[in-house]
Parts: C-alpha cells; sequence; structure tokens
C-alpha cells in the first residue's frame, strides 16, 4: 500500500519543497462499502486535482510529495494523536480540540458541510492500521526531502498546497473595491516561516493577476506548524486555491479553463521552487 506519490526534482534538488496531501482519490474498497456516503459526496473533502497544478515544480528543481489516499480516509494535516472518540472506539477523554470535537481529526467523522462518513465507531486497532499505512510514510518521506533540503542547502522551504470551496470565504468582510482573494497564504501569522518567503509569494502570485490574502481565513495547519522553524532555517508556508478557478466544485471535475489556469502558476512555482537559490544570491551580493 503505498501512501504518496513522489515526483523527484531534475537536476540538483532546491532547498524548496512541495506537497500536496489532501488531493489523494484513492479510494479502499472496505471504506466505500461502509460509507454511508456516495462516492461524489466523499470527494466533497479532496483538494482536488491540486497535485496536477503544482505538477511542475520538479521541471525547478523541487520535489512533489502528493498523498494518494484520500482525506476522508486519513487527514495527513493533522496530528496522529488526533483522535475522535466519536469515530473510533476509544475513550472520551478531556482537552480535545475544536477540530477533533467537529469531526475533522485524524480519522475524520465528517466530510465538508458536516455530513457523516459512516454509521457506528471503528475499532482502533483499524485507525491505527490506517495510520501505520497512509500517515506515518507520508509523512516520514516528507521529513526526509525536508532534512534532505537542509542539509543540502542550510534552509528547507515547504510549500504546503491546498484548495479551498469558494464558499469558504462567504463570510469574509472585504473594504469596498476590494477583489474577493483567490489565494490565501498561510504562515501562521509569521510564525511558520521568514516573511521574505510569503512576501515573495504573495508577489509571484500577485504578479499572476490572482487576488491574495494572508492568514484569513486559513492561517496554516498541523504540517505547516510542524515543519516551520524559521529559527532553524526550516520554512512552512500554506497555500489556499480558490477550487472553483479551475473546477466544477459540484461534479469534481476539471473545468475546461483547467490546463489555462494551471499555466498561469506556472511562474509561481518557479519562483517559490528557485526561492532559496535568489535568497542565497542576494545575500553573496
Amino acid at each position: 500500500m503505498q501512501a504518496f506519490h513522489l515526483s523527484g526534482a531534475y537536476g540538483i534538488p532546491a532547498s524548496t519543497i512541495f506537497s500536496s496531501p489532501h488531493s489523494g482519490a484513492e479510494y479502499p474498497a472496505d471504506f466505500l462499502r461502509d460509507s454511508q456516503l456516495d462516492p461524489l459526496t466523499l470527494r466533497s473533502s479532496e483538494d482536488a486535482f491540486v497535485d496536477a497544478l503544482f505538477d511542475t515544480a520538479p521541471d525547478f528543481g523541487a520535489p512533489l510529495l502528493a498523498a494518494r489516499y484520500p482525506r476522508a480516509y486519513v487527514d495527513l494535516n493533522r496530528a496522529a494523536t488526533d483522535l475522535d472518540p466519536a469515530i473510533i472506539d476509544i475513550p472520551r477523554r478531556p482537552g480535545l480540540s475544536p477540530r477533533v470535537l467537529a469531526g475533522l481529526g485524524v480519522i475524520p467523522r465528517v466530510v465538508s458541510e458536516g455530513r457523516v462518513i459512516r454509521a457506528g465507531r471503528i475499532p482502533l486497532q483499524d485507525a491505527q492500521t490506517r495510520l501505520a499505512q497512509v500517515h506515518k510514510p507520508y509523512h516520514d518521506a516528507l521529513e526526509r526531502l525536508l532534512d534532505a533540503a537542509h542539509k543540502r542547502h542550510g534552509r528547507s522551504i515547504l510549500i504546503d498546497c491546498h484548495s479551498m470551496p469558494r464558499d469558504a470565504l462567504r463570510v469574509q468582510d472585504l473594504p469596498s473595491g476590494k477583489r474577493r482573494p483567490e489565494i490565501v497564504l498561510g504562515d501562521r501569522f509569521g510564525t511558520s516561516c521568514a516573511p521574505w518567503i510569503s512576501d515573495l509569494a504573495y508577489d509571484a502570485f500577485t504578479a499572476a493577476g490572482f487576488a491574495v490574502a494572508r492568514n484569513a481565513p486559513f492561517a496554516g495547519g498541523y504540517i505547516t506548524q510542524t515543519y516551520g522553524q524559521p529559527s532553524t532555517g526550516r520554512h512552512a508556508l500554506q497555500i489556499e486555491i480558490d477550487r472553483s478557478l479551475y473546477m466544477d466544485e459540484t461534479r469534481v471535475t476539471r473545468l475546461n479553463s483547467f490546463d489555462t489556469f494551471r499555466e498561469r502558476l506556472i511562474p509561481v512555482i518557479a519562483a517559490l521552487a528557485t526561492a532559496g537559490q535568489a535568497r542565497h544570491a542576494l545575500a553573496a551580493e
């Protein structure tokens, strides 16, 4: 059971690693059998096609790590300890996070709009098997890539790639005349990466014609928090893309303009992939 796809960098690997933890779409047969939701509804939690949007990263020296299994099966952007007693047969304990209480633990209880995946709970052993087969291998691979980049370049830059439903921004209060954000950059309010990295991403997306916001409504999750340690030269930036720009959210299919949209991202990907080298060159001047 292979937990991920890894597209290696061409040439000497850069200090940047791209990760797409929520684009997996391989649903195990027993999971589908036990679900009370139809396959299309289950797919509503996917960051569908995000791995394809960023698949040019290796052309610029940046590996791309992409999940094979879906977020509804195992959420790679949660800690392995974020176990929900409402879906896993374990004793309830105090101190559960709001996300776990909402059904969004590492083994999710719900997909988007709070729709419950299955009736009843699963045995703890089943949850542990999912984590061992999917969660641990993905994070082990991500750690290896980041450690190798840090060792080679003295820094690592993780670009954590996601998409957001268009409705996620409907509650945003926008000043008069300001465009609705199409891209949201999350650096956990400056704690997961150095400011120059988030500034570079902001400028690159803006130059490509996108409306960009920072840290609202998404500031970054478990992955950016875990792998973003700027004081040690380890940086992590989350990117959220309005998925209605490139896909039909209801049918989970690519729009006819998908390839054109993907091409708009290429200069952004190039800038992010080579960010470390560009910074090093500036420092050397």
